[in-house]
């Protein structure tokens, strides 16, 4: 056991409890081997019933050691108990998945990558909408120059001599 990663070795999970134990008779019932920090008999939320089972968290780990020793398959309200050291408690959430923590203790990092992305989306817009100035610009100039040869062809008699003949060879 001692090489189980995460094993608590002064919370004992206590299973196979009767309907009728509830924290204090679970208290009494443990107490003779050491001061207790916590009982907690987590509750089934359907029936608001505990779920046959709960943790006893001593101050001392020997104090721990030496109840699960000596409660390990006893009797209590006519039920065998089965009494290990407790595993963490694993809760649903964080960034990878199930884990021994809440789901908010990530949310600091959650709200930072939120405001990176919103602000890339924001960075990639002010781009895009610079990109489409500048092309907007550069099509007016272009239009623009365009016109220019134009009027300037007006002027030019060369320039003028030579729209007219590439016109009689394009309509021969």
């Amino acid at each position: 056991m001692a090489g189980q990663q995460g094993v608590q070795k002064n919370t004992l999970y206590v299973g196979g409890l009767a309907e009728e134990v509830n924290e204090s008779i679970l208290h009494a019932a443990f107490i003779p081997f050491g001061d207790i920090k916590d009982v907690k008999t987590p509750l089934d939320q359907a029936t608001q019933k505990h779920r046959s089972f709960g943790f006893v968290t001593f101050l001392e780990r020997e104090d721990a050691a030496t109840a699960m020793d000596n409660m390990d398959g006893a009797e209590l309200y006519g039920r065998v108990l089965t009494v290990n050291y407790a595993l963490p408690e694993r809760i649903k959430g964080g960034e990878q998945g199930w884990a021994a923590q809440p789901i908010w203790a990530d949310a600091d990092t959650w709200f930072e990558r939120q405001q990176q992305e919103e602000e890339m989306q924001r960075m990639q817009a002010e781009n895009r909408a610079a990109m489409q100035a500048a092309e907007e610009l550069h099509r007016k100039k272009m239009a623009q120059e365009r016109e220019g040869e134009k009027e300037d062809e007006g002027d030019d008699p060369m320039a003028r001599a030579e729209a007219e003949i590439l016109k009689q060879n394009n309509d021969s």
